[in-house]
């Protein structure tokens, strides 16, 4: 039997967001401000009606309505899009797919830990490819390719970076696809902080050559509770093989969910300003916690995304100090369920309210330490 490792991360998020009563400051979140039904089915001239949708299956590849949205929010053809149960089942899909004795998947480190885990069950050994503070935890085509060998059978980049916030611009992106289709490797481009920008906007990966983008409604979009994601590929054979893993998995989203999906995509127009304002105002706050930390506290700004990953200064172990904001009702996620003690992943675009007053508890256990 495949011993999956615990997952530290949600493990340290259930125990504080989950309980009675739950975190009053969740900066722990990689998600953008919450949503209700009503608000999102609110949106647009006329709101959306949900109470006659059919409770049946949809198609595996998702429903043409749907996969149109998706392609329209990526700028490519409603051809190349499946919709899978968030970008968890697409990473599954993958990696189920991409499984052959021996082989590998080149991922980055700092990262999701759910890459490695699910990985490593599927039988794929993961190989790192180093994000250095020192370089601003720059994503470096140069240290991704000197991590592929003949054994390697998928590599990850994740722009923007979660935990980091840093950005790979697209141009790089394409470099670095063509260098791997002359090993025969495939590059995954996991989009879900697409397209949070606070530097130069990017365009999606979605397009191109040798490049299979999956992206979800959860971070961005700040809907994880629709559990819809997406895969992106112009390979047609290989889209086969995804929409029969995919029809073995879980068969098909449910028509529900689909519906309310179509529809948050339809006006993400709106649902994305309301994360950039909130967004911006936070991490404007940030700028003026770690600036007067004293030393205390270090960051690397992030260019994208929802996420910092800032350290304490002296190196020391971050989780005393998380515990100790936790019960102040402030809530931060460790770097060592990332694999980086002194760090921790401190998410900005949730809390659209309080986060002064989050930032001030931070501000005073800093000077405390």
């Amino acid at each position: 039997m495949t011993h999956l490792p615990p997952f530290a991360l949600d493990h340290w998020l259930s125990a504080y967001d989950f309980a009675t009563p739950p975190i009053a400051y969740n900066l722990a979140s990689s998600t953008g401000p919450r949503w209700s039904v009503a608000d999102l089915c609110a949106l647009g001239d006329a709101p959306l009606a949900i109470d006659d949708a059919v409770l049946s299956y949809a198609p595996p590849q998702g429903s043409p309505a749907l996969r149109h949205a998706i392609a329209a929010f990526h700028g490519v053809d409603a051809d190349s899009v499946i919709a899978t149960t968030g970008s968890s089942e697409a990473l599954s899909i993958l990696f189920c797919l991409g499984a052959r004795p021996g082989a590998n998947i080149v991922l980055p480190d700092p990262g999701y830990p759910a890459y490695a885990a699910v990985a490593q069950a599927w039988g794929l050994s993961p190989r790192f490819y180093r994000l250095e503070r020192a370089d601003g935890f720059a994503q470096r085509a140069d240290a991704i390719l000197a991590q592929v060998d003949a054994d390697t059978s998928l590599v990850i980049l994740n722009t923007p970076h979660n935990p980091t916030g840093t950005v790979m611009p697209r141009d790089e992106i394409a470099v670095l696809a063509a260098a791997l289709a002359t090993r025969g490797v495939p590059l995954l481009v996991d989009e879900v902080y697409h397209p949070l920008y606070f530097t130069a906007p990017q365009p999606s990966a979605a397009g191109i050559p040798n490049v299979i983008v999956t992206s979800d409604l959860s971070k961005a979009l700040s809907l994880p509770g629709l559990r819809t994601g997406w895969l992106i590929d112009a390979d047609v054979d290989r889209r086969a093989r995804m929409i029969d893993a995919r029809s073995y998995f879980t068969i098909s989203s449910s028509p529900l969910l689909e519906r309310l999906a179509t529809h948050a995509l339809t006006h993400s127009d709106a649902i994305l300003d309301r994360l950039r304002a909130v967004a911006q105002a936070n991490i404007a706050m940030l700028d003026a916690l770690v600036a007067g930390s004293n030393g205390r506290l270090d960051w690397v700004r992030p260019d994208g995304g929802t996420t910092a990953f800032p350290w304490l200064a002296d190196g020391r172990d971050s989780r005393p100090f998380c515990q100790a904001l936790a019960a102040q009702g402030v809530l931060l996620a460790p770097g060592d369920c990332f694999g980086h003690p002194a760090h921790m992943r401190l998410g900005f675009a949730q809390q659209a309210e309080g986060f002064d007053v989050a930032a001030g508890r931070i501000a005073a256990a800093l000077a405390a330490l």
